[in-house]
């Protein structure tokens, strides 16, 4: 018997519906539901790896940790990671099987992924009393609806009801939920089953006749108007909808919203803080490893674009990059690659991860990623990096500063280590330190420790806080989630939804699709 399901839709990108989805996941395996996630379809620079080896985005991750189950390729069969504006990586099931322009998937590939999607939900189906699927964007996409498999094209062949939420914050609203529904055909509207609005500030009982007059238009309920909440969030997927002049300030936003409480204020255990300058390089990946330094109480995490912000800066943070060529080239244009050169030489601390470990070494031989063959790095680290074809994917375990440290690797860069002091799976040098590890930070004993020696090389008297539980600060995150489902929306009307689908007879609202 196929267990109940539901797509959660929205009328924009960013209307929440990551966070609507954990949230309903959460509330339904405390109600003792067996519960699972599924997106069918995501485009993220923001990627993890599950124990088999599979690449998957990082909100289904999180979104599995709601359900409290471990993640797996089901759960998000077709990744999308950007190379620039124009194409992106297509990872199926795991595993990366080539790259295409914006035109080349939507033009023919996508639908023939189709399949192997539903394939995906029904094994889900099979599995679990409950599958919570996420939509992409809008479903109201006409451009996009005939080769659609992540909105209306998987609520359509899989019979799931759907709940659009909108963004009230943003304003507009009423306008969006009847738009979307009016821009859909009389055979996907019947799916459509009514709205939730998030982000609500102020007294929801001057919201409540603008409802009932959308009831009256729609003949569709709002099924909860949630609060608006300083914090929530789970990890996101990234910034790529963000003007490029604006994306450096808005990945800093993005990043800190997710698994880090806006509301831990609590002061630093020392007399001083810490203050961490994260390099905002293009194409930015897995910006969520710095979370867990923002997590720490006294520890002042911003992201960075300018060399003079590194000057008081205590340590400067190298993420991980879909580009690392290009993160390079960024970095020199800017100054930072100077500032950054400088630093190591004057023993002040610089971490890179993934591609910013990368950046840090010596040359860089790429024939797969950016295919300019010959790239000089920056030269402090004894490291020469080769791309090969095939994918490192692995979710590594290790000891580091006497610590335990668990992470994930995502990459393609191999890494020939010519010196220097053993770090996880790279080096250290001095006071700069790079790795392939991705999540290393999550590991508390091992922050700690990391944050203990850079307060030292920086002569803060800064001390890590003792009970600081990176893992507690997320589960804390999805319970809250969860409060928002269960006090703010219609649990037994959701769950009707989630086990007998649509209601039956549902009027149409012109104009519909177009032809």
């Amino acid at each position: 018997m196929s267990g109940g399901g539901l797509l959660v839709a929205g009328t924009t990108s960013d209307a929440g519906k990551s966070v609507v989805t954990a949230g309903i996941c959460r509330w339904l395996v405390r109600q003792g539901v067996k519960v699972a996630p599924f997106k069918a379809q995501n485009m993220s620079l923001n990627s993890f790896v599950t124990r088999e080896g599979a690449e998957i985005g990082r909100a289904q991750a999180m979104q599995a940790q709601a359900c409290r189950v471990e993640p797996t390729a089901l759960m998000n069969p077709v990744l999308l990671k950007p190379g620039g504006e124009q194409s992106s990586q297509v990872v199926l099931m795991g595993k990366p099987v080539g790259e295409l322009s914006a035109r080349g998937y939507h033009g023919g590939r996508q639908q023939q992924l189709l399949g192997t999607v539903l394939d995906c939900l029904a094994e889900l189906r099979g599995t679990y009393d409950a599958v919570i699927c996420e939509g992409a964007g809008s479903p109201a996409e006409i451009n996009l609806r005939r080769t659609d498999i992540v909105n209306m094209g998987i609520a359509r062949n899989a019979r799931l009801p759907v709940l659009v939420v909108g963004d009230i914050d943003r304003g507009g609203v009423f306008a969006s939920f009847f738009g979307t529904v009016a821009l859909l055909s009389p055979e996907d509207q019947e799916l459509v089953a009514g709205f939730l609005v998030n982000k609500f500030r102020g007294d929801v009982s001057l919201l409540e006749p603008g409802l009932d007059m959308l009831h009256g238009l729609t003949g569709r309920h709002t099924y909860g108007v949630l609060p608006f909440r300083h914090g929530l969030g789970i990890d996101e997927e990234d910034g790529m909808g963000v003007p490029p002049r604006e994306r450096s300030r808005a990945w800093g936003r993005v990043s800190l919203r997710g698994t880090v409480r806006e509301s831990n204020l609590a002061p630093p255990v020392g007399e001083d803080v810490l203050r961490v300058a994260v390099c905002a390089i293009p194409l930015m990946s897995n910006f969520t490893d710095v979370d867990a330094l923002a997590a720490e109480p006294g520890v002042v995490v911003r992201f960075v674009d300018r060399p003079e912000e590194l000057a008081d800066a205590d340590l400067v943070v190298v993420p991980g990059t879909r580009g690392t060529v290009k993160a390079l080239e960024w970095l020199r244009e800017r100054g930072l690659a100077d500032a950054l050169v400088r630093r190591a030489a004057e023993q002040r601390p610089v971490l890179g991860i993934c591609g910013g470990f990368q950046v840090l070494g010596e040359h860089i031989e790429d024939e797969v990623e950016s295919r300019r063959g010959h790239v000089e790095g920056l030269g402090v680290l004894p490291v020469r990096v080769r791309f090969a074809r095939e994918k490192t994917l692995t979710r590594p375990v290790g000891e580091a500063l006497g610590e335990h440290v668990e992470g994930y690797e995502i990459h393609h860069g191999v890494a020939d280590i010519g010196g220097g002091e053993a770090f996880l799976d790279g080096i250290r040098v001095g006071q700069t330190w790079g790795t392939h590890w991705h999540g290393s930070l999550e590991s508390d004993g091992f922050r700690r420790a990391f944050l203990r020696e850079v307060a030292a090389a920086a002569g803060r008297r800064f001390v890590p806080a003792p009970d600081t539980s990176f893992a507690a600060l997320r589960e804390e995150q999805l319970d809250r989630l969860g409060d928002l489902i269960e006090q703010h929306a219609d649990t037994d009307a959701l769950w009707r939804l989630i086990e007998s689908g649509a209601p039956q007879g549902l009027p149409f609202i012109p104009p519909g699709a177009p032809a």
